[in-house]
C-alpha cells in the first residue's frame, strides 16, 4: 500500500508565494471540511457574514498517472480524509480511492512523532506500506520500527517541491525489493 498525503507531496504549499511550481496548476477547492472550520473561525473574529475563500492548491496533472503506474494499492493518508476522492483525484484523473479516518480531535504522541504515526500503523494491522508526507521525521521511522510487524518506508516529500521523479524512484525501488 502506499499511503498518500496531499498538502505537500501532491499539494507542494510551501512553495514561494506566487511562484507554482513547474508542471502544477492552480485550483481553487472550497470543500464543506474547509467551509465550515473556516465559517467557525470568522464567526469568532466576528465577521460571521464575510465569505469564505477557497483553499489555494497546486496540483500536478501528471502525478495521477504516475502514482497510478507504482507498484501499489493507493490509500489517501491526509486530513482531507474522504474530500480528497471529491476534489483531488478527479483533478488528478485517479479513480476513488480508499482513506484513513482519522480521530477528532488526535491524540499528539509526544517524543516528536507526527499525530497520524500511531494512527497509520493501527490501521496499517501489520502490512507493508510507503507513507509519503511532509511531516515525517527520524522520530516517526523509529516509533513505525518498535510498533510495526512487517516493512515499512516512511519517504518525506518536501513541501516546497512536492513529488519529484527522485520521490517516485525511491517508492518504486522499495516496492521491487519487497518481492
Amino acid at each position: 500500500m502506499l499511503l498518500v498525503d496531499v498538502d505537500g507531496p501532491l499539494n507542494p504549499y510551501a512553495a514561494e508565494p506566487h511562484r507554482r511550481p513547474e508542471g502544477y496548476q492552480t485550483h481553487r477547492l472550497l470543500t464543506p471540511r474547509w467551509e465550515a472550520a473556516e465559517r467557525r473561525r470568522l464567526a469568532e473574529w466576528g465577521l460571521p457574514d464575510k465569505p469564505v475563500k477557497p483553499l489555494r492548491v497546486w496540483l500536478n496533472p501528471a502525478h495521477g498517472p504516475a502514482l497510478g503506474a507504482l507498484p501499489f494499492d493507493l490509500v489517501w493518508a491526509t486530513t482531507w480524509e474522504e474530500e480528497a476522492n471529491a476534489f483531488i483525484a478527479p483533478v488528478l484523473g485517479l479513480p476513488e480511492l480508499p482513506f484513513i479516518a482519522w480521530p477528532s480531535p488526535w491524540d499528539e504522541p509526544g517524543d516528536g512523532v507526527f499525530w497520524k504515526t500511531p494512527q497509520i500503523v493501527a490501521w496499517a494491522k501489520g502490512r507493508a506500506f510507503a507513507w509519503i508526507d511532509d511531516e515525517i521525521t527520524q522520530a516517526d521511522r523509529s516509533w513505525v520500527n518498535d510498533h510495526h510487524s512487517g516493512p515499512a518506508l516512511l519517504h518525506r516529500v518536501d513541501p516546497r517541491c512536492g513529488l519529484t521523479s527522485s520521490d517516485f524512484a525511491t517508492l518504486t525501488a522499495w516496492a521491487s525489493g519487497l518481492s
